[in-house]
Parts: structure tokens; C-alpha cells; sequence
């Protein structure tokens, strides 16, 4: 007898319990996927052991971009233009060191968000960490803290510079990872493949970085891109004098290592890095990360914090510093229009 006294045929029977398998089913999947989802959202990661993951990630893709430069196998094309209409170039170089870096991190905590300034989803790499820590984190970092996997983001530039590594100027090229967590940057790691010098610094625990002794304000020396080292000239001199030294450079990892206190002596020095157009956040992520371990600041022209969490790009410009009054540059700073910022 079928509910409510109503008498079906073989066939209706035979749907009737279908249906009702069916919503059975649809039940059973939704109290799975709320279980599955509230055991994703407990997850943890250990930041000392994501450092450790990132220098490892920036040194393998640093040797990627090396070996492409030393066979001579860059495969240039043009992937569009950048803000300021220069060429945007791509070369297998960026392209290796993207498979390196993002699949040793994405295959050792898939359930952390990994953005990278290049995609290539269709090939792969097996390779995943082999959670040894590097001697210099372990007596910096005694204890890392665990944080919730579903707050960190991470940013991953495969190569820095690649402009600068089509026309051979090596000292600029840089891979860089970063980590925020809840859109702030607390792992900051910066690598130059032609020389082997590895940056790294995690917020509230160490570095192996440090400001240089003495920064001299009257007027700064500012570096600044090579891309648009002359449209920003006027903009610096009207803040801080016609006599200002302007240094022209290539990649926003080498202009943050210019404000600090480097061993690689081909790094040239800074007081102030000031950027006044568009500009993404696996460039300065990393840099960012850096100076705020070690007490500097990277903000946008107006002096906010940059959030790390959410789009790519980064509009309102930025200036970095590091053992000065970072506030009182902003002051200095003259008003820019939005409509020169593309």
C-alpha cells in the first residue's frame, strides 16, 4: 500500500523509492560536505615550517632561472603590456621556475591559497618538501606558530626582473615568496639566483637581514623603476628637492635588498623606494614582509597599509623605508592624481 492510501503500479513503486533514495542521498552529501568543510577550516600550518617551505620554493625555481639564462634557452615572447606600456615579456625562465615554485608548495599544503604571477596548471611537478629546515631559521625560529590554513595567502614571483634577465642584467632577477595571513605579511623571502643570496624573514621572530647602520635623509637617495624612472622624477623632487638622487633599478626585490644592509655586494644602496604607479602583490609582498621584521614600513603614497588578501594589484602606489620616520616621508609626499596611477 503506497502513502495515504493511494494504490501504485510496479513502475510508480519503483519511482516512488527512487525519489526517496534521492533525497536520502542529498541529505547524506550535505551533512558530509558541512563535516568536510568544518575539518578543512581547522586546519593549521606552522609558519616556521611554511619559511622554511619558501626559501626551499625560492631557491629551486632561483636555479630554474639560472640554468634557462646559462643554455641560453629564454624562448621570449611577449605575454602584453605592462601599466606603462612597455612590453611584457615571458620566458621559459619564468615559466620553470613558476612549475618549481608553485607545485612544491601547492603539493605539500594543497589547501593553502598559492597566487603566482605566471599559470601553468597543465604540467605538474611531483616534487614536495622534504621538511628539512634550513640551520640559520632553526636558531632564529625556536617555535613557530600555527595559524589557520584558510587565513594565509600566499604570493609567489617565479622571476623578478624579467626584462632585466632578457637583456642580461642579472643582478636585478630575483624569486620571491611571501606568506600573509589575514591579508599581512609575515614571511618574506627573497632570492638571487646568480649569486646564491637568499633574503628571508618571518615577522615577529628574525631575519637574516638587518638595516644598515645609518640612512641620510637630506636629501634621501630614492630608487625607483627603470621603466619609469623619468615620470616619477618630478614627483620626488617636488618631495624632496632637485638635488635628490634618483637610482634607477630593475625589480621591486632588489629595491627593497637596496634599502637594507646586504652581503651580495652588487646591490646598490637606497635611503627611500618609492613605486607611483600600478604595481602587483607578488612583487612587493615579499619586500614588504622583510622590512616589517625588521621595524621598516611599505605602504601605499598616502601611508596605508597594503592589504595582502584579495586582488592582485595594488593601485595606489607605495613608498618603502626602514630606520626613519616613515610618516614624516609621507608627508613630504606630493599629491597624486589617480588618473596617472593606470
Amino acid at each position: 500500500m503506497a502513502p495515504m492510501g493511494i494504490r501504485l503500479s510496479p513502475l510508480g513503486v519503483a519511482v516512488f523509492c527512487l525519489l526517496g533514495l534521492g533525497v536520502i542521498y542529498h541529505l547524506y552529501a550535505g551533512v558530509i560536505s558541512s563535516r568536510i568543510a568544518a575539518f578543512t577550516s581547522k586546519r593549521t600550518v606552522n609558519l616556521r615550517d611554511l619559511l622554511a617551505l619558501s626559501v626551499e620554493a625560492a631557491v629551486q625555481g632561483g636555479r630554474e632561472v639560472k640554468r634557462v639564462r646559462e643554455e641560453d634557452k629564454l624562448e621570449e615572447k611577449t605575454k602584453g603590456k605592462t601599466k606603462e606600456g612597455a612590453s611584457e615579456k615571458l620566458t621559459q625562465g619564468d615559466l620553470n621556475s613558476h612549475r618549481k615554485m608553485y607545485y612544491l608548495i601547492k603539493n605539500t599544503y594543497p589547501y593553502v591559497q598559492v597566487n603566482s604571477e605566471e599559470h601553468d596548471e597543465a604540467n605538474n611537478e611531483l616534487g614536495v618538501w622534504n621538511r628539512d629546515i634550513p640551520a640559520d631559521i632553526l636558531k632564529s625560529v625556536e617555535v613557530g606558530r600555527d595559524v589557520p590554513a584558510d587565513s594565509i595567502t600566499i604570493w609567489i614571483d617565479p622571476l623578478d626582473a624579467t626584462q632585466e634577465y632578457t637583456e642580461n642584467l642579472l643582478k636585478y632577477v630575483t624569486t620571491m615568496v611571501c606568506v600573509a595571513v589575514d591579508g599581512k605579511p609575515v614571511i618574506g623571502v627573497i632570492h638571487k639566483p646568480f649569486t646564491g643570496y637568499t633574503a628571508w624573514a618571518l615577522v615577529g621572530h628574525g631575519s637574516n637581514m638587518k638595516p644598515r647602520t645609518t640612512y641620510n635623509m637630506n636629501p634621501p637617495k630614492v630608487i625607483v623603476s627603470r621603466s619609469h624612472a623619468g615620470k616619477v622624477k618630478g614627483f620626488i623632487e617636488e618631495a624632496f628637492g632637485n638635488t635628490t638622487v634618483i637610482l634607477p633599478a630593475g625589480g621591486a626585490g632588489y629595491k627593497v635588498l637596496a634599502l637594507l644592509d646586504p652581503l651580495d655586494e652588487d646591490i646598490e644602496k637606497a635611503d627611500v623606494y618609492i613605486h607611483v604607479t600600478f604595481i602587483k602583490k607578488w612583487d612587493i609582498c615579499a619586500g614588504n614582509a622583510l622590512l616589517a621584521a625588521l621595524g621598516g614600513h611599505m605602504t601605499t603614497l598616502k601611508g596605508e597599509e597594503i592589504d595582502y588578501s584579495g586582488a592582485a594589484g595594488n593601485r595606489e602606489g607605495l613608498l618603502a623605508s626602514v630606520k626613519v620616520d616613515h610618516q614624516d616621508l609621507v608627508a613630504k609626499l606630493p599629491a597624486w592624481d589617480s588618473s596617472d596611477k593606470h
